[in-house]
């Protein structure tokens, strides 16, 4: 049985966790073990009865406080600064901070070339381990999912960048959760999402195009086109849906994203080794799942994620590692209890800003088209588009999360409460987590975003403005819809991102946060331009055609007819509402193409149960007639 007889210190104290990693001496000289332990943040005064409990607040064999030398340990994370004190007065221990990504970094490398078995896959219900050799490791992307989530590129020991990151992480998924559901811990709304069904509030491709065109589209009718889009034209409240059909709805919703993210980070940087760590995976086999399907769909099988035992104690570990490094001491692990991290900044990109547009320099372009969902379509040439990839965050999300939380009825209502409301009542800044000064190492500011939704602390919804939450919404999905356009572009080489669709055109906020996310992620490279109904823009410049703009085979299906190029927003344009376009013959219009399919669907149906009607009556006559059935 092991003995705690060797004292070193070893934790990250992070934004909602406090998280222990102690070596203890095997009896017998046979070596010594890992040992991890994890409380609440609001359990802080646990957390030293257990330091206290397991006698590691002692120093040279003295009790603490017996000896004029004072222990020092090491500390990572946020926490590490702001419970300084609470460690000396409670304690007696000084905390030896420890930069945070160094810590994960050097956690994660110490588990892959340390300890066999570290690293595993999980797909379609089966957990893998995966051999990785130390001298074949490098370089990997590590996906750190905390509060909000690091993506890191590691190169070697203590070498590696922060290379982007995003605010929609753990803490937005715990966030909401508490909202949505009243969950009053992160292991509760997973249970939750156990035994929900998110097909309840997604919406999906079926909804939209119905059996037959998935099929004449080759579509999946199971493919994910808005979360929480069935929302909108739902009249069901909040306390309708069931717990565990939202919780599982907030998993898929989030863990997919991340994954989409870290898929165009890894391609962007030509990785195709995926690491996926943080407190908020728990080892839990949806969230898993989830992230495997995701990677493997985007990248047509050519990624794998992969997740790592004691995810959540990469930190923790790193800062042991700071002492020198045990590995070859180190025999067996074993965890005590379990729960978190953060942060954000972006991929280097080789862009340059749009100018004034004409027919010689228009193409190729990204058109991100942002309905309940989000359609991205690279355009190379007149009549040369195509779909390259989406979204299930779009205005369904933002629409239905809104109506939920708030009760408004419609867009503009939402749209109007944001307008009122202060996102950091919710939102947890890198100055929340670091302080006034930030995380400057990393290049972030206090002011930066760390997680939407992370500073909700409570599980009573009423306790929040609906202005306040509104604005939380609008600000985090706004962002996350840029931070991807601007990735797709990248990734496709794109140096011109136009957006379209009824949540943006005609709606001053969504346009201005859509504009600053592409000049934060681009570092003002990229300059955003909005297509939009001749109803409104007008006055600031020449329309262009979809026939100019090489996208006339797609005007059959849109609403809007002419669109204004080479104007970028600037924050003063009227917010109009949309007018219905006319079919002049030149084109259908997108309400009388799905009129034009359900009137087509239901021929086929009639024709389908006609002919099933003639089988039948076949059927009974050659029963009758005693002759082979052969129908």
């Amino acid at each position: 049985m092991a003995v705690v007889n060797e004292l070193r210190g070893w934790w990250v104290v992070a934004g909602t966790l406090i998280k222990l990693v102690y070596t203890a001496s095997c009896g017998g000289g046979a070596g010594a073990e890992l040992r991890f332990a994890k409380f609440e943040r609001r359990r802080l005064q646990e957390c030293f009865d257990f330091i206290r409990a397991q006698g590691l607040v002692r120093c040279n064999g003295s009790a603490m406080g017996s000896s004029k030398e004072n222990m020092t340990l090491k500390a990572s994370g946020g926490g590490a600064y702001k419970f300084t004190e609470d460690f000396r007065e409670k304690l007696g221990v000084f905390l030896d901070k420890v930069d945070e990504m160094d810590s994960v970094v050097s956690g994660a490398n110490f588990l892959l070339q340390n300890i066999p078995g570290a690293a595993f896959t999980h797909m379609n219900g089966k957990r893998s381990s995966i051999d990785i050799s130390p001298n074949n490791l490098f370089p990997y992307l590590l996906v750190n999912i905390g509060s909000g989530v690091s993506i890191l590129k590691v190169t070697g020991n203590k070498k590696f960048e922060r290379v982007t990151g995003t605010h929609i992480g753990g803490g937005t998924m715990f966030g909401l959760a508490k909202l949505l559901t009243g969950c009053k811990s992160y292991d509760e709304f997973l249970q939750l999402s156990q035994k929900g069904d998110n097909f309840v509030l997604d919406l999906i491709v079926k909804d939209i195009c119905g059996e037959l065109v998935c099929q004449k589209q080759g579509l999946s009718t199971s493919t994910l086109a808005s979360s929480f889009g069935k929302v909108i034209t739902s009249k069901k409240k909040l306390t309708d849906y069931r717990p565990e059909d939202l919780a599982s709805t907030l998993l898929s919703a989030f863990t997919y994203n991340i994954a989409q993210i870290s898929f165009l980070v890894a391609s962007i940087l030509g990785l195709r080794r995926v690491f996926f760590g943080g407190s908020y995976i728990r080892g839990h086999k949806s969230t898993m799942e989830n992230i495997s399907y995701a990677i493997d769909f985007w990248s047509q099988g050519q990624m794998q994620a992969v997740f790592l035992q004691h995810e959540g104690y990469l930190g923790a570990l790193g800062a042991l590692m700071s002492y020198g490094d045990p590995g070859d001491k180190i025999t067996n692990f074993e965890e005590t209890k379990e729960e978190e991290n953060i942060h954000e900044s972006a991929v280097p990109v080789d862009g340059t800003s749009t100018g004034e547009h004409n027919d010689g320099n228009i193409f190729p372009y990204l058109l991100v088209n942002i309905g309940s969902g989000v359609s991205m379509i690279e355009v190379i040439g007149n009549g040369k588009f195509e779909r390259i990839i989406g979204s299930h965050l779009g205005g369904g999300t933002i629409l239905g999360l809104a109506r939920l939380l708030t009760g408004c009825s419609s867009y503009d209502e939402f749209l109007e409460l944001s307008q009122r409301g202060n996102n950091l009542a919710v939102d947890l800044t890198v100055g929340d987590i670091y302080g006034e000064h930030g995380y400057p190492k990393i290049g972030l500011p206090a002011s930066t975003t760390a997680a939407s939704f992370g500073k909700v602390s409570s599980s009573r919804l009423a306790e929040y403005k609906v202005e306040d939450l509104a604005a939380a919404l609008l600000n985090s999905f706004t962002y996350n819809i840029g931070q991807i356009a601007y990735f797709v572009a990248n990734l496709s080489g794109l140096k011109r991102i136009f957006f379209r669709g009824a949540y943006v055109c005609g709606h001053e906020k969504t346009m201005d946060k859509i504009s600053r996310s592409l000049k934060y992620w681009s570092k003002g490279q990229v300059q955003t331009t909005f297509l939009c109904h001749e109803g409104f823009l007008g006055t600031l410049g020449a329309f262009w055609s979809y026939e100019n703009m090489g996208i006339d085979g797609l005007a059959a299906h849109d609403v809007i007819r002419e669109v204004l190029l080479g104007a970028p927003y600037t924050g003063q344009l009227p917010s109009l509402p949309l007018t219905k376009q006319e079919d002049n013959g030149e084109g259908m219009t997108f309400e009388g193409e799905v009129e034009r399919l359900r009137h087509d669907n239901a021929m086929l149906k009639s024709e389908l149960e006609r002919l099933q009607r003639e089988n039948a009556e076949l059927k009974a006559k050659l029963v009758k007639s005693g002759k082979p059935n052969t129908l």
